[in-house]
């Protein structure tokens, strides 16, 4: 038992050493801050209802892919941690099998988002997991139920992944792609965000 305790202790010994080690090491070498710009698409992931779409009846609108980009400022904390700050826009429309008309979705995303990475040479590999603030529009064009224009901001959560590749200490590209979760509610209905955000990224470290 104490020769476990005392690898316990020299593995966390060792492991705070390599990271303050790492970290001072990026410190010297790579630039702390970046800034990313983000564009591709945003696939939803299921079909919005409405009860006041068609003179009262339940509709069923499919959802489309629409499109999706972000400006994104972060810091990396140590090579292998990194908070980034970004806002975006997403978009979405969707329309019935029958009956005239068109759901459209407009959405400005605030977020903040956590990643850990694995630097190995000119890649860096991660996963990303945050929080965000969704400020979502609602135009319904053909409809009764008063629901065009409206506006709600609701709070969601998104995961994902991603992959950076370095040309020099200051310029990357790479892809991401990410699921988010919102329900925004207008007029007392709810309609899901969730859905996939896959884009291209370019970025510049300062």
């Amino acid at each position: 038992m104490k020769n476990v305790k005392k690898q316990t202790i020299l593995t966390t010994v060792l492991a705070v050493a390599l990271i303050g080690i790492a970290s001072q090491s990026y410190a010297e070498g790579k630039p702390a801050n970046y800034i990313e710009v983000k564009g591709g698409l945003y696939s939803p992931s299921g079909s919005h209802e409405l009860d006041t779409f068609n003179n009262g009846n339940r509709t069923s609108l499919d959802s489309k892919t629409g499109f999706a980009g972000e400006v994104a400022v972060g810091h990396y904390f140590s090579p292998m941690i990194a908070l980034e700050l970004g806002a975006g826009y997403l978009e979405s429309k969707g329309s019935p099998a029958a009956a005239p008309g068109e759901l459209k979705l407009k959405v400005v995303p605030l977020v903040a988002t956590g990643k850990v990475l694995l630097p190995i040479g000119i890649f860096e590999p991660y996963g990303l997991f945050g929080i965000g603030a969704y400020i979502t529009d609602l135009h319904v064009s053909n409809n009764t139920g008063g629901l065009s224009g409206s506006t709600q901001v609701t709070y969601g959560l998104h995961a994902g992944a991603g992959l950076n590749i370095s040309f020099s200490d200051r310029m990357f590209v790479g892809v991401e792609g990410k699921y988010l979760w919102a329900n925004p509610s207008f007029g007392g209905q709810h309609l899901k965000l969730d859905g996939f955000v896959a884009t291209a990224v370019l970025g510049f470290r300062m």
